[in-house]
C-alpha cells in the first residue's frame, strides 16, 4: 500500500463503521485499510475492487477515501491557503483533512487565500506533507521544442542561475540570469518562449519575443526612460550590464540593440557616455 498513492485494493471485511481494504482478496492479509462507511459505493461487497487514495486521518491512522485529491505524492500543483498557523499554512487538496505546508518548507511566506505551487511528499515521522521546494519533483520529460509558446510559473529567484520557473506547474524550466532582465515575483505567471531544451531534458525559457520583434518595445521602454531622466540618460551602451539592468530591466545586449534602432531613426545621439534624446 502506497501513501499518497491511488490505487486499487479489495473490500475483504465488513464492519459497521465501513469495509477494511487490502491488496490482495484474502480477509486474513496482514496489512488493511478502512475506507469508511460514508465513502463506500453503494452496492459493493466482499471481494470487489476498489480505486482509492490513501492519507493518514486526524489521528495519524492510515485512511482510505475514494474521493480524488488534486495532488498526488511525488506531483505539483497549485493547490489554496485556508489558513495559516503557528505551524504552516493549511492547502484545500480535496480532502477532508487539509494539506499542511510547513513553515520550513515555504520558499517565501504564503497567507490566506493565496494560490501556491507545492509538491506531495512523505516526511519524515511517515506523515503526508506539501513543501514549495518543488524543483526534484518537476519532470524533465516535456512535450516542448525549441521555439513553443508555453505558461510557467515562477517558483524560485537565483542571482547565479536565474529564474527558476514550472511550465505547466509541472515541467522543469529556467530563464537564464543573462535573460532575466525584468522584476520576478514567486508565484507569477508569464507567458514564455522555448529557447532551448538540455540533455537532461529541462528547458530554457524566455518571457521576451525575438529580438527583431522585441526591438520596437524595448526601444520605446528607452525613450521613456530617457524622459524620466529629462532627455538625457547619465550612461550609454556601454555602461555595465547590472547598471543597464537595474535601470532599463534590459539585458545589456537588448540595450545596445534598442539604442542602435533609436541612433538609427535619429531619435536619440551618444556624447560624453551619455544618451540625448533629439
Amino acid at each position: 500500500m502506497e501513501l499518497g498513492k491511488k490505487q486499487t485494493l479489495y473490500i475483504v471485511k465488513n464492519v459497521k463503521f465501513g469495509v477494511y481494504l487490502a491488496e490482495e482478496n484474502d480477509p486474513q492479509a496482514a496489512e488493511k485499510v478502512l475506507l469508511p462507511l460514508k465513502q463506500v459505493p453503494e452496492g459493493s461487497s466482499l471481494g470487489d475492487r476498489i480505486p482509492v487514495f490513501l492519507y493518514k486521518d486526524s489521528d495519524d491512522r492510515l485512511i482510505a477515501t475514494v474521493r480524488t485529491p488534486r495532488i498526488e505524492a511525488g506531483k505539483t500543483a497549485v493547490l489554496p491557503v485556508k489558513q495559516v498557523t503557528k505551524i504552516g499554512a493549511f492547502l484545500d487538496w480535496g480532502l477532508e483533512k487539509d494539506l499542511l505546508l510547513p513553515y520550513h518548507e515555504q520558499t517565501s511566506r504564503v497567507k490566506e487565500g493565496d494560490e501556491v505551487l507545492v509538491a506531495l511528499y512523505v516526511d519524515k515521522s511517515g506523515r503526508l506533507c506539501a513543501t514549495m521546494k518543488v524543483y526534484p519533483f518537476l519532470s524533465k520529460r516535456s512535450p516542448y521544442g525549441i521555439g513553443d509558446e508555453v505558461k510557467g510559473r515562477v517558483y524560485e529567484l537565483s542571482q547565479n542561475f536565474g529564474v527558476f520557473v514550472a511550465v505547466d506547474d509541472q515541467y522543469s524550466a529556467l530563464i537564464p540570469a543573462r535573460e532575466a532582465a525584468a522584476k520576478y515575483v514567486p508565484g507569477q505567471v508569464l507567458s514564455l518562449r522555448v529557447t532551448g531544451v538540455k540533455e537532461d531534458g529541462k528547458l530554457d525559457v524566455s518571457d521576451r519575443r525575438k529580438a527583431y520583434l522585441q526591438i520596437d518595445e524595448d526601444a520605446e521602454a528607452v525613450l521613456l526612460l530617457i524622459e524620466d531622466y529629462d532627455g538625457v540618460l547619465p550612461f550609454d551602451d556601454k555602461a555595465s550590464p547590472e547598471i543597464i539592468k537595474e535601470e532599463a530591466g534590459l539585458t545589456k545586449n537588448a540595450f545596445k540593440r534598442a539604442v542602435g534602432h533609436l541612433l538609427k531613426e535619429k531619435k536619440v545621439e551618444i556624447r560624453d557616455g551619455k544618451i540625448y534624446r533629439l
